[in-house]
């Protein structure tokens, strides 16, 4: 694939748009639900959110279902980036047709900057860490870093310190306890996490003991993987707790937070710093009232995202991918 527009060419071909949507769709999704559809006609690429892939339970105003769209938007412009391709982004192009999240119009892309190349490189070497970790290396000015990305979207980035790292321990916990029984909720979690040879949804594989993940105390309880060893390290968790936030709680605040969550994720990847987005922390309207009281701005918490140095043992998991001719509608 040539990585600059050919013959002067007003818009990418076919096999451009699907090189650049199968390396985007490695965005993160919420239970890799992989929540997007995409139509290209006329030079112009159309993204939509895909409701028969919603979280009903979990997710019933869609929010973290257009979050999960706006990852991949920002993929998707770093993916053509790297094919030589500039995009103009119309939000919400259509007021009528609310799933109508972005329409994407091309240009002859600039010179290839260093950081966007690295970041793309990263996309496929990105992965939800959900065991316990270290905190990062080399930390001191990447949160700086991360917030000035974050705010190219208009959304906060905030790190938390101590004593609101251990209310937000307590707000998971609280989270935890009231989904626990919650058995329509739990049927849902388990009808998207611990599946094997699917191309959506979380893998047993990717999954972890019940004993490591209590070492994790702001984690989600995802379903027990049938055989998981117990860790050999029982080191509490170290990783530092970001949160992303919002000025407004709109569809396009939602867009804008995915987009700030692909960026953010992706430079951590470059740093060597491994993940993992809490998204079920702010499920639940009043502990994203408690999270906003720790923040300084009083902004609206969008996400969590755990930051920190790996465990140097175990396989990193990655989650499997829809093909993209499951997604992307050609007219």
């Amino acid at each position: 694939m040539s990585p600059a527009p050919a013959g002067g060419a007003a818009t990418p071909d076919l096999q451009t748009v699907e090189a650049a949507l199968h390396l985007a769709s490695r965005a993160p999704s919420v239970h890799n639900s992989q929540p997007w559809r995409w139509e290209w006609q006329n030079g112009v690429l159309d993204l939509y959110s895909d409701r028969k892939r919603q979280l009903p339970l979990a997710d019933p105003r869609g929010r973290q279902l257009v979050i999960s769209c706006g990852a991949m938007l920002q993929h998707a412009r770093t993916a053509f980036l790297t094919l030589g391709w500039g995009t103009e982004i119309t939000l919400l192009p259509e007021r009528e047709r609310p799933d109508h999240l972005a329409a994407l119009r091309f240009r002859a892309g600039p010179e290839l900057p260093d950081a966007v190349r690295i970041r793309a490189e990263a996309i496929p070497e990105r992965y939800s860490e959900r065991r316990p970790m270290r905190a990062p290396r080399d930390w001191s000015e990447t949160p700086d870093e991360l917030a000035h990305l974050a705010a190219r979207f208009e959304i906060l980035l905030d790190v938390l310190d101590e004593n609101a790292r251990a209310e937000l321990t307590k707000v998971s916990g609280r989270t935890a306890a009231l989904q626990r029984y919650d058995m329509p909720y739990q049927a849902e979690l388990r009808w998207w996490a611990g599946h094997s040879e699917q191309s959506t949804g979380i893998p047993e594989r990717a999954l972890i003991a019940p004993a490591t993940a209590a070492l994790v105390a702001v984690g989600r309880d995802f379903p027990q993987p049938e055989g998981a060893a117990a860790p050999v390290d029982r080191t509490p968790d170290a990783a530092t707790l970001l949160v992303l936030s919002s000025p407004a709680d709109t569809p396009a605040d939602w867009i804008r937070t995915g987009g700030a969550l692909s960026i953010v994720l992706l430079e951590c990847t470059v740093a060597g710093t491994a993940t993992c987005t809490l998204s079920h922390i702010t499920e639940l309207a009043q502990a994203r009232n408690l999270i906003a009281g720790l923040l300084p701005d009083h902004t609206v918490p969008q996400l969590v995202i755990r930051a920190g140095t790996a465990p140097g043992d175990g396989p990193r998991i990655a989650t499997p991918r829809l093909p993209v001719s499951d997604f992307l509608v050609v007219r």
